[in-house]
Protein backbone atom coordinates (compact mmCIF):
# COMPACT_ATOMS: atom_id res chain seq x y z
CA UNK A 1 0.00 0.00 0.00
CA UNK A 2 2.84 2.37 0.79
CA UNK A 3 4.28 1.87 -2.70
CA UNK A 4 0.89 2.57 -4.31
CA UNK A 5 0.55 5.82 -2.37
CA UNK A 6 4.01 6.95 -3.47
CA UNK A 7 3.24 6.22 -7.15
CA UNK A 8 -0.08 8.03 -6.89
CA UNK A 9 1.59 11.11 -5.41
CA UNK A 10 4.30 11.18 -8.09
CA UNK A 11 1.67 10.67 -10.77
CA UNK A 12 -0.45 13.58 -9.51
CA UNK A 13 2.59 15.90 -9.43
CA UNK A 14 3.70 14.87 -12.93
CA UNK A 15 0.22 15.27 -14.40
CA UNK A 16 -0.17 18.67 -12.73
CA UNK A 17 3.13 19.93 -14.11
CA UNK A 18 2.51 18.57 -17.60
CA UNK A 19 -0.97 20.06 -17.69
CA UNK A 20 0.37 23.53 -16.83
CA UNK A 21 -0.82 23.45 -13.25
CA UNK A 22 0.66 25.58 -10.56
CA UNK A 23 4.20 24.53 -9.84
CA UNK A 24 4.18 26.97 -6.93
CA UNK A 25 1.85 24.62 -5.06
CA UNK A 26 4.75 22.18 -4.88
CA UNK A 27 7.46 24.74 -4.22
CA UNK A 28 9.10 24.89 -0.85
CA UNK A 29 6.95 27.01 1.49
CA UNK A 30 9.89 29.14 2.69
CA UNK A 31 10.16 30.65 -0.82
CA UNK A 32 6.76 32.28 -0.32
CA UNK A 33 7.90 34.15 2.81
CA UNK A 34 11.34 35.27 1.68
CA UNK A 35 11.54 39.07 1.25
CA UNK A 36 12.10 40.32 -2.27
CA UNK A 37 15.73 41.15 -3.02
CA UNK A 38 16.54 44.85 -2.91
CA UNK A 39 17.84 46.48 -6.05
CA UNK A 40 20.97 48.55 -5.46
CA UNK A 41 21.32 51.61 -7.64
CA UNK A 42 24.70 52.11 -9.20
CA UNK A 43 26.48 55.37 -8.39
CA UNK A 44 26.33 57.98 -11.12
CA UNK A 45 29.22 57.72 -13.52
CA UNK A 46 31.78 60.47 -13.10
CA UNK A 47 31.88 63.05 -15.88
CA UNK A 48 33.55 66.36 -16.67
CA UNK A 49 32.61 69.21 -18.99
CA UNK A 50 35.10 71.78 -20.26
CA UNK A 51 34.87 75.12 -22.03
CA UNK A 52 37.67 77.56 -22.87
CA UNK A 53 37.09 81.29 -22.39
CA UNK A 54 38.83 81.95 -25.73
CA UNK A 55 39.35 79.92 -28.90
CA UNK A 56 42.34 82.00 -30.07
CA UNK A 57 45.05 83.55 -27.87
CA UNK A 58 48.53 85.03 -28.25
CA UNK A 59 51.47 82.95 -26.99
CA UNK A 60 51.53 82.99 -23.17
CA UNK A 61 48.24 84.91 -22.98
CA UNK A 62 46.11 83.75 -20.09
CA UNK A 63 42.67 82.19 -20.63
CA UNK A 64 40.40 80.02 -18.49
CA UNK A 65 38.95 76.55 -18.76
CA UNK A 66 35.72 76.15 -16.79
CA UNK A 67 33.30 73.30 -16.37
CA UNK A 68 31.22 71.05 -14.15
CA UNK A 69 32.29 67.82 -12.47
CA UNK A 70 29.51 65.30 -11.80
CA UNK A 71 30.02 62.27 -9.59
CA UNK A 72 33.37 63.68 -8.36
CA UNK A 73 33.86 64.72 -4.74
CA UNK A 74 34.43 68.36 -3.84
CA UNK A 75 38.12 69.09 -3.33
CA UNK A 76 39.27 66.57 -5.94
CA UNK A 77 42.13 68.00 -8.02
CA UNK A 78 41.59 68.29 -11.77
CA UNK A 79 44.58 68.54 -14.08
CA UNK A 80 44.83 70.21 -17.50
CA UNK A 81 46.17 67.82 -20.14
CA UNK A 82 47.53 68.77 -23.56
CA UNK A 83 47.81 66.45 -26.54
CA UNK A 84 51.43 66.39 -27.66
CA UNK A 85 51.86 64.10 -30.65
CA UNK A 86 49.91 60.97 -29.79
CA UNK A 87 50.19 61.35 -26.00
CA UNK A 88 48.22 63.32 -23.43
CA UNK A 89 50.67 65.23 -21.20
CA UNK A 90 49.63 66.66 -17.83
CA UNK A 91 50.42 70.37 -17.51
CA UNK A 92 51.29 71.98 -14.16
CA UNK A 93 47.84 73.62 -14.09
CA UNK A 94 45.51 72.12 -11.48
CA UNK A 95 42.33 73.20 -9.74
CA UNK A 96 40.00 71.67 -7.15
CA UNK A 97 36.31 70.90 -7.70
CA UNK A 98 34.21 73.21 -5.50
CA UNK A 99 31.22 72.14 -3.39
CA UNK A 100 28.74 72.75 -6.24
CA UNK A 101 30.82 70.66 -8.68
CA UNK A 102 32.15 73.62 -10.68
CA UNK A 103 35.78 74.38 -11.44
CA UNK A 104 37.87 77.03 -13.20
CA UNK A 105 41.58 77.03 -14.02
CA UNK A 106 43.87 79.64 -15.62
CA UNK A 107 46.01 78.41 -18.50
CA UNK A 108 48.88 79.90 -20.53
CA UNK A 109 50.17 78.13 -23.64
CA UNK A 110 53.34 78.74 -25.62
CA UNK A 111 53.06 76.07 -28.34
CA UNK A 112 51.81 77.86 -31.45
CA UNK A 113 49.07 76.34 -33.55
CA UNK A 114 45.98 74.39 -32.52
CA UNK A 115 46.30 72.99 -29.00
CA UNK A 116 43.98 70.20 -27.88
CA UNK A 117 43.27 70.35 -24.15
CA UNK A 118 41.16 68.38 -21.69
CA UNK A 119 40.59 68.15 -17.95
CA UNK A 120 41.33 64.91 -16.14
CA UNK A 121 41.17 63.21 -12.78
CA UNK A 122 41.94 59.52 -12.54
CA UNK A 123 40.33 57.79 -15.51
CA UNK A 124 37.68 60.51 -15.95
CA UNK A 125 38.39 63.01 -18.72
CA UNK A 126 36.44 65.86 -20.27
CA UNK A 127 35.72 66.32 -23.96
CA UNK A 128 38.58 67.96 -25.90
CA UNK A 129 38.74 71.76 -26.10
CA UNK A 130 40.74 73.33 -28.93
CA UNK A 131 42.59 76.64 -28.46
CA UNK A 132 44.67 78.20 -31.23
CA UNK A 133 47.85 79.99 -30.15
CA UNK A 134 49.10 82.71 -32.56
Amino acid sequence: MNRALRYATVGVIAVSLLAGGSAAAFAAPQDLHTPAPTVATAPAAASLTAKASATTVKAWEQFRITGIAKGIKAGTKLTVQQKQGKKWVSLPAQTPVNSSGAYAVRVKLGIKGVNQLRMATGSTVSPVVSVTVR
